[in-house]
C-alpha cells in the first residue's frame, strides 16, 4: 500500500517522521534513558495529523488498514536508523568545539541531526 503512493506523498511522510523525530529528540534533551517510541510514535501522529499534507492525501482505507500500519512501522525505524547514522560534517564538528571551548562544557553527539541539537544549544548559552 504504501508502495503505491505517489513519490511526493513517500517523501512527506518521510519527511514527517524525521522532522518529527528530531523534534521530539529535541524536547527530551536527546537523553537516550528518556527515549519512549510510544512517545515519539504518539509525537508523530499529533504533528501529521495536524501539520503535514500527505495526512489528507491518503484515501482512509489505506490510512486504517493494517498492511499500512505494518509498511509505515519499517519506514519510521529505516528513517530512525538513516538520521542516527549519518555523521556530523566537519563544520558543525569545527563550531561545536570552539563553542565548547569557550563555554567549558563537553556535550557529546554522535549523528548529524544530534549536533544540530548541541550546537543550537551552545549558541543560545553563548547569546545569554
Amino acid at each position: 500500500m504504501y508502495k503505491q503512493l505517489s513519490s511526493g506523498v513517500k517523501i512527506s511522510i518521510t519527511r514527517s517522521i524525521s522532522t518529527s523525530f528530531e523534534s521530539y529528540l529535541a524536547s527530551i534533551g536527546w537523553d537516550e534513558d528518556k527515549f519512549s517510541m510510544d512517545d515519539f510514535v504518539t509525537s508523530w501522529q499529533k504533528y501529521f495529523t495536524e501539520n503535514a499534507a500527505w495526512f489528507d492525501k491518503v484515501p482512509q482505507e489505506v490510512l486504517v488498514s493494517q498492511e499500512f500500519h505494518e509498511e509505515i512501522a519499517k519506514k519510521i525505524d529505516e528513517t530512525i536508523a538513516k538520521i542516527l547514522s549519518e555523521k556530523p560534517t566537519k563544520k558543525q564538528i569545527d563550531s561545536i568545539e570552539k563553542m565548547q571551548k569557550q563555554l567549558g562544557t563537553s556535550y557529546t553527539y554522535g549523528c548529524k541531526a544530534e549536533a544540530t541539537y548541541v550546537e543550537q544549544l551552545l549558541k543560545e548559552q553563548l547569546n545569554k
